[in-house]
């Protein structure tokens, strides 16, 4: 077994040992620099956790409004330091709670929001002006993003005191997870202009979370989620720049997401080769000139595909281990998985056991008291070359596919993903992957966990909101309003001011998404 090869996840070869002959064609100023300055491998601040810990962003969203704010209140009493929300599938689709479509669906996987009306309860008695936000939502990124926007204003918080992060990356959607509704360009449309009324109105508001998180748990490898990630980046920000936005204007608020897997070196070579590779990317591609342009900042979950319903308490380990090489990695966020995830949404239980994981490591593993304590390693700087070699082949690539849209319509990347969770799948029923407790060290008792309940009562109670919304606004003024949507929609005006004023009148999320199926049409997939 000594003279065995051994691979990453992403089948980069690990050698027995590292030396300095490993390094030896390194140059340590253009590869590593020092923590805060260019090309950032060290991390995006000087100081990093000494200066400032991650935020402990523990994401939750179940059933309806009531529910959502009351485990936000709870996670947020046990020390959690940002919020961060799931929405439903009719939700993040466009479609009202009492839709046809939506039946069965209400607040199963994330809370349901349907109107100003729910976005008051899940925001009541919050602190807006002293909390962020991270919300996970695509298609229907702008509608809740101004459903926010007016309850803060309702509460007295102005614009430029509102932080948080949409998600806001459709493309990946097209790629990895579905939950998309329009075609990709007319979706390209309603990003930028995010970015733009965000310049001029939330101005400390995150606009995108591009997102390898769901590339990852879609069956990518480490390698694969970052090329593909950063491609989609690069769209976003040519968009923006053919829309007539100055670089150095918006892309301080660009943000990332990224997952964190249990082969623990690799993860943390991934964050490093990222943050590189970002940097360099809007220095050399788009001219960035302000540094903060080029910081790739990121925010973390642990991989929810990597957890397992046998023996759920063993996804306790798997969770720390991930947390930790996202730390070490350095992001600037994290959330932790509950163990019981494999199962449902998680209990009280298991969100307080992993908050409870976060502040450990934070508190009691010293790991944060000096900046990329790995900086240096013969092994993590051979590997995080390796990574970021790899992952420029993928770029090269869709670069000469003409990007990121280009490689999604002829799906490419798509392709790559299927392999590589195929060949995954095939390690795993061989047991040539060893998952404790499912192929290996399997016990032959069970012992039933206990699992989140959703009450059937909450969508009844859901549609009754939604149907009294619309018999107590002012129908007529509804109508103008969406009406206004539709122009801007066939015209080239952007979208989000008068989609804001139709919210305000109570048009709901569903009847905004209807106008903008009506002019730019639904995605089908070729394939």
């Amino acid at each position: 077994m000594v003279n065995e090869v051994r691979r990453t996840d992403s089948g980069i070869e690990i050698r027995p040992v590292y030396t300095p002959a490993d390094l030896e064609a390194w140059d340590p100023q253009k590869q590593l620099g020092a923590p805060g300055g260019f090309p950032f491998t060290r991390g995006i601040y000087p100081n990093m956790y000494r200066g400032r810990p991650w935020t402990i962003r523990q994401y939750s969203g179940f059933g309806t409004a009531e529910a959502t704010n009351e485990r936000w209140r709870l996670l947020l009493a046990g020390g959690g330091t940002g919020l961060s929300c799931a929405f439903d599938l009719p939700t993040q689709m466009g479609y009202d709670s009492d839709h046809p479509r939506a039946l069965g669906e209400v607040g199963k996987v994330g809370v349901a929001i349907d109107s100003i009306d729910d976005m008051r309860v899940l925001l009541s008695g919050l602190p807006l002006d002293q909390v962020t936000t991270s919300m996970t939502i695509n298609a229907t990124a702008s509608v809740l993003l101004l459903l926010y926007q007016l309850v803060a204003e309702e509460q007295g918080v102005a614009g430029e005191k509102l932080g948080g992060t949409i998600q806001n990356d459709i493309l990946k959607e097209y790629v990895a997870r579905g939950t998309y509704i329009y075609p990709p360009r007319p979706s390209m449309r309603l990003i930028t202009d995010i970015f733009a009324y965000c310049r001029e109105n939330l101005p400390s508001w995150n606009t995108i979370s591009i997102s390898g998180y769901h590339i990852r748990e879609a069956g990518s490898t480490a390698v694969q989620e970052i090329a593909f990630t950063l491609a989609n980046g690069i769209a976003y920000v040519d968009a923006a720049v053919k829309a007539g936005l100055p670089v150095d204007e918006f892309a301080p608020r660009l943000s990332f997401f990224w997952n964190a897997h249990n082969n623990f070196f690799e993860e943390i070579a991934k964050f490093r080769a990222a943050r590189r590779m970002w940097a360099r990317i809007m220095t050399e591609r788009f001219g960035a000139k302000d540094e903060k342009s080029k910081l790739l900042r990121f925010h973390t979950q642990t991989g929810g595909s990597t957890l397992t319903a046998q023996q759920p308490e063993n996804n306790i380990v798997r969770v720390t281990l991930q947390s930790l090489a996202a730390v070490l990695g350095g992001t600037q966020s994290l959330h932790a998985n509950g163990f019981d995830e494999a199962l449902g949404l998680p209990t009280a239980k298991a969100a307080t056991i992993a908050l409870r994981t976060q502040q450990i490591v934070a508190n009691e593993s010293g790991v944060v008291d000096t900046v990329d304590p790995l900086g240096g390693s013969f092994f993590v700087e051979s590997l995080t070359d390796a990574v970021e070699v790899d992952a420029w082949a993928y770029l090269d690539k869709i670069e000469g596919m003409g990007g990121a849209v280009s490689a999604i319509e002829a799906g490419y990347m798509q392709d790559e993903i299927e392999q590589a969770a195929y060949a995954y799948a095939k390690e795993v029923d061989s047991a040539t992957k060893v998952i404790v407790g499912v192929n290996r060290f399997v016990d032959s008792t069970h012992e039933s966990a206990e699992v989140f309940p959703i009450d059937p009562a909450l969508e009844r109670h859901q549609v009754d909101r939604i149907q009294r919304t619309r018999a107590e606004r002012d129908q007529p003024a509804v109508d103008a309003a969406l009406a206004d949507v539709a122009a801007a929609a066939k015209g080239s005006d952007n979208l989000l001011p008068p989609m804001k004023e139709a919210l305000r009148r109570r048009a709901t999320l569903g009847e905004v998404s209807d106008v903008l199926r009506a002019e730019f049409g639904v995605y089908q997939p070729s394939r």
